[in-house]
């Protein structure tokens, strides 16, 4: 049975974007028609085309011939011709979250919030429901490397999501189950650079869980307890807090995995959990999943084998095997963007590659974010043992003056830093790689932008 009456065909405006295709690929399957518009085309968009989408690279205002819904991705501006031809047509316009919302409707929803990890989290519980034989829907802003796919449509009552704070959209959610990972001083663009608007954002979001359902918070985050005392709906916590209704005690990292165990303060209970993903930040991933498992009566043989069964996410510290030169090189991909989970992904190649020299190719994502968090991007990558700057990744953001890439390669150098290079054109970089082959073992390719491309062409070049 279909949600939406008189409603047959949808159209995306920034269809390509990961948390768009998911709920559109969704829909295909429920059996409505879509449509979408993009810039850039890619092998996601090439697939949903194969799956029955129609889906136009270039923004005109005839794309949206047949439509009786547009859906509009947050990076998509007012003056875009498809978003005018709809206002003149009188076809209704909502953002992403709303029809990720409306979704949720019938489903025993979950849905996950946070500024670091919610991507791998909301997969690795949509892999313990999978497990559980509960088919749960999901939809996650990155490919579950298991599945090679951002969202599929089960069969069960489940649907889990990823709720994005970025553009205060999130708040047209009403989960049943919320879950927030952690709060940080990102995305405050929006939020007119008032960091007490964003968690007001979080609050807002928190109270939207009805009566019935709860919220899975971390205890250790400093800002979730700020808000804490605001919410109203029950709250059940994780961390290494012994206050923690789940706590996390005994982290071992053994070789780039963690073992660990969860200690049930509701039944007394140790539980002992092995995760195939290095980091402390992915524990804290890994013990939010486990606390909504528990929750949810899921067996506790099912929640183990989810977790040491999780293979991960696309680009977050996906690895992958090259060499140059006769010499192994290990190439790590991650999304990471802000300064916290830069210095996460660095803490966690060292604790797997203990000795190895790393070279880390970053490319900085909005200058907006770049201005805001400088001293700490520089604090940061002054960490790194090698370090290639690539421009700003601008997202459709103006230029603000004095921030550039150069301008952090140059303030990192005065900090001491021996080896860092900037680099205009990404078509250097595979050169550098060459030359500076012998003073590193590990490459690093980090941030949010097109840097994924710089990925692909070290992978085409190099790959074993």
């Amino acid at each position: 049975m279909k949600l939406f009456k008189k409603v047959k065909r949808i159209h995306f405006v920034g269809i390509g974007g990961a948390g768009m295709i998911g709920i559109a690929r969704v829909l295909l399957k429920k059996g409505y028609k879509i449509s979408g518009s993009d810039i850039i085309d890619s092998d996601d968009l090439k697939k949903l085309r194969e799956d029955g989408a129609k889906v136009s690279i270039g923004h005109l205002k005839e794309n949206i011939k047949g439509s009786n819904l547009v859906v509009v991705s947050s990076a998509i501006d007012k003056s875009n011709p498809e978003i005018i031809k709809a206002k003149k047509d009188s076809i209704t316009i909502i953002p992403r979250a709303e029809m990720l919302g409306s979704i949720m409707i019938g489903y025993e929803s979950i849905a996950v919030a946070g500024s670091h990890g919610k991507t791998t989290t909301t997969s690795m519980i949509a892999k313990i429901l999978s497990v559980a034989n509960l088919s749960p829907t999901y939809v996650v802003g990155g490919k579950v490397l298991s599945t090679d796919e951002n969202s599929d449509l089960g069969e069960g009552k489940y649907l889990v999501a990823e709720a994005d704070e970025s553009d205060g959209t999130f708040t047209h959610l009403q989960p049943d189950v919320a879950v927030l990972t952690n709060i940080d001083d990102d995305h405050l663009v929006h939020y007119n650079n008032i960091f007490d608007n964003l968690l007001d954002s979080f609050v807002s979001f928190s109270e939207n869980v009805p009566f019935y359902g709860y919220l899975l918070i971390n205890s250790d985050d400093k800002n979730i307890k700020k808000i804490s005392k605001r919410i109203s709906r029950t709250q059940i916590s994780f961390g290494e807090s012994k206050k923690a209704n789940y706590q996390i005690i005994n982290i071992e990292p053994v070789n780039g995995r963690q073992n660990f165990e969860i200690f049930d303060k509701k039944n007394n209970k140790n539980h002992k959990f092995k995760l195939n993903l290095p980091g402390r930040h992915n524990v804290f991933n890994a013990a939010a999943s486990i606390g909504v498992a528990m929750e949810e009566g899921i067996p506790i043989s099912a929640i183990k084998k989810g977790i040491s069964e999780f293979s991960g996410v696309s680009r977050r510290y996906e690895k992958h095997n090259i060499k140059i030169n006769q010499k192994k090189i290990v190439l790590i991909d991650d999304y990471g963007h802000h300064p916290l989970e830069i210095d996460s992904n660095i803490n966690a190649y060292r604790e797997e590659f203990p000795n190895k020299k790393v070279c880390m190719i970053f490319q900085p994502h909005r200058f907006s974010r770049t201005a805001q968090l400088f001293d700490d991007f520089i604090r940061v990558l002054n960490k790194t043992d090698s370090l290639i700057l690539l421009d700003i990744y601008s997202a459709s953001e103006k230029p603000i003056r004095g921030i550039h890439s150069r301008t952090i390669a140059e303030s990192i150098k005065q900090m001491g830093h021996k080896d860092v290079t900037y680099l205009k054109s990404h078509d250097d970089v595979i050169d550098l790689i060459m030359n500076k082959i012998d003073s590193f073992d590990i490459v690093v390719t980090q941030g949010a932008g097109s840097i994924s491309k710089v990925c692909e062409s070290i992978k085409d070049k190099w790959a074993k």
